[in-house]
């Protein structure tokens, strides 16, 4: 199960890779797994950012695997930590992660690239939500995709199950950016180089409040930063870091983040 999910570190870059030819569908023991690698990512203070991508070039993943379904998996298994592929419902990840598509994004492999933070796609990625044809609800794109993508769009992807390019997807917004397949991981680790020298106790604060302010009105939201209520605010207004931010503006020099 393990050779399923390869795991590479750059530095204080993560590189999970999904590998299950032929479509890199992922069973119930395969999301563990990823949940696994995701909380150990979480949990690291030497990793900064992750990368999330999958072998070959004709599937990033085909979502859940039908075949386990067909022999008996429901689709209410045990996904393990994180939920379905380890990101939809990972607590405190407040990190960020970079999806690398390379290649066709399909049901739930679509909603694993709808957890990360940034997504780069091949300029022959297609994207789809085929769960009506096998009789099941794609949950996390109902929730997710109606917020990402103009409502009717959306809504009619799920009713559907029809693809969508990924000129369609760059249109949208659904996607930050289109590279030849050749250039796709160059173009994330050259992204993910430069967050990991950016202001981790910052891009905690960020992924926090916009996940837990999204059902919030705004001023409510306000307020709770302001009083930092958000436990990564409170963090951060008491960290060395921001003062160090201060300091490096005033003496016109490149901050050095510490994480503290």
């Amino acid at each position: 199960m393990s050779d399923s999910v390869k795991i590479a570190r750059r530095g204080a870059v993560l590189e999970v890779t999904l590998d299950r030819p032929k479509a890199n569908a992922i069973d119930s023991g395969t999301s563990r797994r990823m949940g696994e690698v995701f909380t150990e990512f979480r949990d690291d203070p030497a990793l900064r950012v992750a990368i999330v991508t999958a072998a070959g070039e004709k599937f990033f993943s085909a979502g859940w695997d039908l075949k386990a379904a067909a022999e008996g998996e429901r689709p209410d298994v045990d996904y393990g930590e994180g939920g379905f592929g380890g990101l939809q419902e990972m607590r405190g990840l407040n990190k960020p992660v970079i999806a690398a598509l390379n290649g066709m994004t399909v049901g739930g492999g679509f909603e694993l690239a709808l957890a990360a933070d940034i997504i780069i796609a091949a300029d022959h990625v297609r994207f789809a939500l085929p769960e009506i044809r096998s009789g099941t609800l794609a949950d996390a794109a109902t929730l997710k995709l109606p917020r990402r993508i103009p409502y009717h769009v959306a809504m009619e992807m799920l009713f559907t199950g029809r693809w969508m390019d990924v000129d369609e997807a760059l249109r949208w917004g659904l996607v930050n950016r289109v590279v030849p397949l050749a250039d796709l991981m160059t173009e994330a680790r050259a992204l993910a180089d430069q967050l990991a020298k950016g202001p981790p106790l910052v891009f905690a604060s960020i992924k926090e409040v916009a996940r837990e302010a999204e059902g919030m009105k705004f001023q409510d939201a306000m307020n709770r930063i302001t009083r930092r209520q958000f436990p990564t605010v409170d963090v951060l207004y008491r960290s060395d870091d921001q003062l160090e931010g201060a300091r490096a503006f005033a003496e016109k020099r490149e901050p050095v983040w510490k994480g503290r």
